[in-house]
């Protein structure tokens, strides 16, 4: 097991790493396994995707696992990788913001999701009270000399929150006022047109995240020249690997065979 040895470093090397136009690739890990095998295969961080990690430890996403054992699970994770870690960590778990920050630094991961939709409705947060939230967590942190990489996700794609005018245009207003409280990323998840991922990463004033969506859907290419920053795979690495695998279970019942031997 290795663990960065200087988390404020570690941060500022993961905050470096977004970059418009030479996005961060984050195929989003759930446990150390898989931690490691993306750092075997050359990615320079890990993320983690809520869902997955809940899902292996026997919870559904939106906040049903307990804080502490999603708390572990990052801490696991961090201490498997000598890479910056940053997770999924849906809207905080209802912690206070001075606990949050010195629950989450002492799991060794220096970056974080922080989403803008109740994980238990689904409805969307007033952007104030977002932008209040993100800018306490910066707070505490800067009390405390924790450095975090907060990347704000805004989920009015993902709710349909609106007409897609208004999608947009909320997303644009949350996410300058999400940088504007001390966010380093912002997340628009659920946007698919890449013409509105161009004007997306052209207005708001800082790094923008999108996900990789379905394979061949959005290459990396064309959002390298959009000006994407950051791109996430989610949960979708996990559900194609246990898709295969429970294919190839069915396989070996249905022949009676070696599901792995042609």
């Amino acid at each position: 097991m290795t663990t960065p040895s200087n988390p404020t470093a570690t941060a500022a090397a993961l905050r470096a790493l977004h970059v418009p136009g030479a996005p961060l690739v984050l195929p989003n890990a759930w446990d150390a396994a898989s931690a490691s095998l993306v750092v075997a295969a050359g990615f320079p961080a890990v993320a983690t995707s809520s869902a997955a990690v809940a899902s292996v430890l026997g919870h559904g996403d939106g906040e049903r696992a307990p804080v502490e054992e999603m708390l572990s699970a990052a801490a696991r994770i961090a201490s498997a990788v000598a890479v910056p870690v940053t997770v999924d960590f849906e809207r905080g778990y209802r912690l206070p913001a001075a606990e949050l920050v010195e629950r989450f630094a002492a799991t060794g991961a220096v970056g974080l999701n922080l989403e803008d939709s109740d994980p238990a409705t689904g409805e969307m947060l007033e952007a104030s009270e977002q932008a209040d939230f993100l800018a306490s967590v910066r707070q505490a942190a800067l009390a405390m000399g924790v450095d975090l990489v907060i990347n704000a996700r805004t989920d009015s794609f993902l709710r349909r929150a609106g007409s897609p005018t208004e999608q947009v245009d909320r997303t644009l207003l949350r996410g300058s006022r999400y940088l504007a409280a001390g966010a380093d990323c912002v997340y628009p998840i659920g946007v698919t047109d890449l013409a509105v991922i161009g004007r997306l990463t052209q207005e708001i004033p800082g790094p923008v995240n999108v996900g990789f969506g379905r394979l061949g859907e959005r290459p990396l290419a064309a959002l390298a020249a959009l000006g994407v920053a950051r791109v996430s795979f989610g949960p979708s690495l996990q559900r194609h690997l246990y898709n295969t695998f429970g294919t190839a279970l069915l396989a070996s019942v249905a022949a009676d065979r070696d599901p792995f031997r042609p």
